[in-house]
């Protein structure tokens, strides 16, 4: 026997995990090598001085340093300007 009377079904209560994805160190921070500085999708940060870009976009540390933003004009393939960050470590 039911211990409950019949209850509906929740359809809302699934849902996809969460990406995680945003800036992990903040200028002046310490970054070794490997740190991983901003997780994106898309390249919303450029990668500047001692600094790479993995397959899925995730901008890494090349050497220890500190992590530095600065903006950069970027040209389009369309040929007009656009301004992105870019991330250094000295």
């Amino acid at each position: 026997m039911a211990h409950k009377k019949a209850g509906g079904t929740a359809k809302n209560l699934t849902g996809s995990n969460p990406q995680y994805l945003g800036v992990k160190l903040h200028a002046g921070q310490k970054a070794k090598t490997g740190n991983i500085l901003v997780r994106q999708r898309g390249t919303v940060f450029v990668a500047g001085k001692n600094v790479s870009v993995a397959k899925d976009h995730t901008l890494f540390a090349e050497k220890d340093g500190i992590v530095s933003f600065k903006n950069k004009r970027k040209v389009k393939f369309d040929g007009s300007m656009t301004v992105r960050k870019q991330v250094n470590v000295a």
